[in-house]
């Protein structure tokens, strides 16, 4: 957050952002998806990269997902940005010169003279106002549109200073929120105001001006990056001029890749025991990052059992459905027996080692230490009037989140009808159609991850609990918007904690959604990749990448 001093006057806040909060500790391993298989020998001047991440689109504004940030992190300028191996996570300028709040509620940024795109276009203010006025207009049910929320207009002042003006005060998030998914600058000359534009016009229009250019392009499969050679940002020269990222659809065939050399490096995803295999590899490296992902439950409040266009609608009966499922949760045996503990139990909604990271989930549910209790489950639905076995459909993706989750989805079936109190259908989906059903009512209970946008405990209560959030699950609480908007203005730091625990409280009572477990970045490479850096911007940039 920044610093609590802070007044409505002229102030530099990017130099002055004390107390920051950021995760240290193991917390945010990320588990994806894929499409082809394969790499290059990384000679001449070609540096290698797998994944299993999907991407959904090129056009920041049509997508809100780990697989295609890491795209745009690479080839889009942002106004500010997270310092190469940063600990603390502060924004900084990036295609900005400056960026300040001049009142309570606007947000002043002066761009870099001579800043172009890579085919040639200026970027100036209208670039920037462009951008964030078209998330906003196009509203895309799996963009990252709901970040904006606090953002009023955006108004040009001169070729090179564009101010932001906010509803709410003193917003502590909003310079992070410029470095964020929703951050992307893009071309007003290329992207229209009201339409997502396909990746092929993308790509064909050079609108990219990151430390990379994209000089061919197959979703899923192959993207070749070329450095930009006039970038400006806060990254600077590409170790590496030409990265190339390789999709796979196998894991065991990226394990394979990355022990033969015929990779150099891989981001997300491979299971626990590849992991556990490859530390013992002497021909490769085992990065560990600071972390923030976490896994958790989705309930839709409309099509969860009694929620409200079911044929029985019963919001008392729907909470002692969500809660049942809480007290039957045995979390702990989820991370040893799926992940060998490289995924760890998750009790409260924000994460280990942020401001307001509790144990609601352990003190509310359960036997009240962690473990499932199956007999107060059993109460709570008498009470309510449940009948038993509650029919609960619940969802899964097999490949944006992983192998393993399969096996973590089969651990939680078992365990919620293990005393007979629920019969699960489990069903799984692939990604790119499991994106737009999701947001579609199309599941009453599914599986999501969430890779932060940002190192503020923040970033864990906004985009889920707010009215209109990206989950799109119809939770709305009014005391809840309240008490987001209040610790977003709040500047000491002590009462903004206090409020994040009021909100986690009142939150978890309800369960819009169901904390299930947190991890941490890894990245493997070979021996002699040096410049892999996984710190507190959460984000996974090749410009530092060489051998």
């Amino acid at each position: 957050m920044f610093d609590a001093a802070f007044t409505p006057k002229r102030r530099a806040v990017l130099l002055s952002m004390a107390g920051v909060p950021v995760l240290l500790s193991a917390c945010a391993q990320t588990t994806d998806d894929g499409g082809g298989s394969g790499g290059s020998d990384g000679g001449g001047g070609t540096l290698t990269v797998g994944t299993t991440d999907k991407v959904t689109a090129l056009d920041p504004a049509a997508a809100y997902d780990n697989g295609s940030s890491t795209v745009w992190t690479q080839c889009y300028g942002y106004l500010l940005s997270v310092a190469l191996g940063s600990e603390d996570g502060r924004p900084e300028p990036d295609l900005a010169e400056s960026a300040e709040f001049t009142s309570d509620t606007v947000f002043t940024v002066k761009l870099k003279e001579g800043l172009t795109f890579a085919n040639g276009n200026e970027l100036t203010s209208e670039d920037v106002k462009h951008t964030f006025d078209r998330t906003r207009a196009i509203d895309d049910p799996s963009g990252p549109s709901s970040l904006l929320g606090n953002l009023d207009t955006v108004e040009i002042v001169d070729d090179l200073t564009v101010e932001f003006h906010l509803k709410e005060p003193n917003d502590q998030t909003f310079p992070y929120v410029l470095t964020s998914p929703v951050g992307p600058i893009v071309d007003a000359d290329v992207f229209p105001a009201d339409a997502v534009l396909p990746d092929n016009e993308i790509v064909a229009a050079e609108a990219f001006s990151g430390p990379y250019t994209i000089s061919s392009w197959k979703i899923n499969e192959l993207v070749t990056y070329e450095a930009f050679d006039n970038y400006q940002g806060l990254f600077g020269t590409p170790s590496t001029p030409s990265v190339v990222m390789s999709y796979y659809a196998d894991q065991n065939n990226m394990k394979l890749d990355i022990q033969e050399g015929n990779i150099d490096c891989v981001w997300r995803s491979l299971s626990a025991t590849d992991i556990a295999d490859l530390e013992a590899d002497d021909a490769v490296t085992v990065h560990n990052g600071p972390g923030g992902e976490i896994r958790y439950i989705v309930f839709n409040f409309n099509t969860n059992p009694y929620g409200a266009e079911t044929e029985n609608p019963d919001p008392a009966k729907a909470q002692a459905v969500r809660q049942a499922v809480a007290d039957l949760l045995d979390r702990e045996a989820i991370s040893e027996t799926v992940y060998n503990g490289t995924y760890t139990p998750l009790y409260s909604y924000i994460p280990e080692g942020l401001p307001g990271s509790g144990t609601q989930f352990k003190d509310m549910y359960g036997d009240g230490s962690g473990g499932p209790d199956p007999e107060r489950a059993r109460t709570r639905l008498e009470d309510a009037g449940v009948e038993t076995p509650v029919q609960l459909s619940l969802q899964y993706n097999p490949d944006h989140y992983g192998n393993s989750s399969g096996d973590e989805y089969a651990a939680v079936k078992n365990q919620l009808e293990a005393d007979g109190l629920f019969a699960v259908d489990l069903q799984s989906t692939e990604w790119v159609q499991y994106s737009k059903d999701r947001v579609n009512d199309v599941y009453p209970a599914y599986q999501l991850g969430w890779f932060p946008d940002y190192s503020d405990a923040d970033n864990y209560l906004s985009p889920f609990f707010a009215t209109e959030n990206f989950l799109g699950n119809h939770y709305s609480n009014p005391e809840v918007d309240e008490l987001i908007t209040q610790q977003r203005g709040t500047q000491d730091p002590a009462e903004r904690e206090a409020l994040f625990v009021e909100i986690q409280d009142l939150v978890a009572e309800e369960i819009s959604t169901l904390p299930l477990l947190q991890g941490a970045q890894i990245a493997v490479s070979t021996a002699e990749v040096q410049g892999v850096t996984l710190d507190s911007s959460f984000k996974f940039r090749v410009s530092p990448l060489s051998k």
